[in-house]
């Protein structure tokens, strides 16, 4: 039998885990360092990288599996034989429960419920009778797990009592949230949320025809025309959420700067209005996820570097 080239070889690999989506869990995670650094706050080499190889790890097992699963639902070839890409699959879970074990040994149990919490979901998004992706509740799982739990998890383990304390006895347990630190973090994670929930909404308003013939019912399916103005509202609460950030202390005057993006956004906007088509436009979703989160990021980065940011 024939052997595959290594180059052919590797890039149906990176085809089957979708390589280049992973930016949704990337940026979050140096967004939120940018924030610790902003408010200078201790982060922890070990864990913050045992925490990226785990989420990296567990975020490509995620998309093999939705890969796998649809395939196998919907009768299509997969980039791989089944029986390989089945053991990539599985090979990559056991590597992320690692990673996941070592942080947890390294944290505490707050990292442990919010991680298996993230590992339920990303397993059960596309697996099982009735998998997430099969309903109306994937925008709203996806903004969350990526925008929220991803620096949930990160602020948590460089700094666990900056969002809250806890405590417990045999007959209660007590838990004390810090307002401000609370409100600002709540804040920051609705950019990620807004960005990460419009790629999901692109991808379904793009796939919605077929969604309907292989009996998935997406938010799409319930929303319609609707779907094209919340995809736009959902960039414009981002920016929003930034503006509100600033005005009330919680980033720096400079990150006023990213409003400068909206230029190239809107007009991705446009385009997409125009036409909804899997290999022609919903490529936009991706560019306005980078430009806008790199930026944030960045300027989020050199605020704290500023000398006069909460000295």
């Amino acid at each position: 039998m024939e052997r595959m080239p290594v180059d052919t070889m590797m890039n149906r690999f990176l085809s089957y885990i979708e390589i280049r989506t992973k930016i949704t869990s990337v940026l979050p995670f140096f967004m939120t360092l940018a924030y610790l650094v902003l408010n200078h706050r201790p982060v922890d080499p070990l864990r913050s990288g045992v925490f990226f190889a785990g989420m990296l790890l567990f975020d490509l097992t995620a998309t093999s599996i939705n890969n796998y699963s649809d395939t196998k639902k919907n009768d299509l070839a997969l980039p791989l034989p089944r029986r390989k890409a089945l053991g990539i699959t599985l090979i990559l879970l056991v590597l992320s429960i690692a990673c996941g074990l070592w942080l947890v040994a390294l944290s505490d149990i707050v990292v442990l419920l919010a991680g298996a919490l993230c590992f339920l979901f990303g397993i059960l998004y596309s697996w099982g009778p009735f998998p997430l992706s099969y309903g109306p509740f994937g925008e709203i799982a996806s903004g969350f797990f990526y925008g929220v739990m991803i620096p949930f998890i990160l602020v948590r383990i460089n700094d666990p009592g900056y969002l809250f304390t806890y405590g417990h006895t045999a007959e209660q347990i007590s838990v004390h949230i810090n307002i401000m630190p609370a409100a600002g973090f709540g804040l920051l994670t609705v950019l990620p949320f807004c960005l990460t929930a419009g790629i999901m909404l692109a991808n379904n308003i793009c796939d919605a025809e077929h969604d309907v013939r292989v009996g998935r019912r997406t938010l799409v399916f319930y929303l319609q025309d609707r779907a094209l103005p919340l995809f736009a509202g959902l960039y414009y609460t981002a920016y929003f959420s930034v503006v509100i950030m600033v005005v009330s202390g919680f980033l720096p005057s400079l990150s006023l700067a990213l409003l400068l993006t909206l230029i190239p956004v809107q007009r991705n906007l446009n385009v997409f209005r125009q036409r909804q088509l899997k290999e022609e436009t919903f490529s936009v979703s991706i560019q306005n996820f980078v430009l806008i989160l790199s930026a944030h990021t960045a300027l989020v980065f050199l605020g704290g570097l500023l000398p006069t940011w909460r000295t």
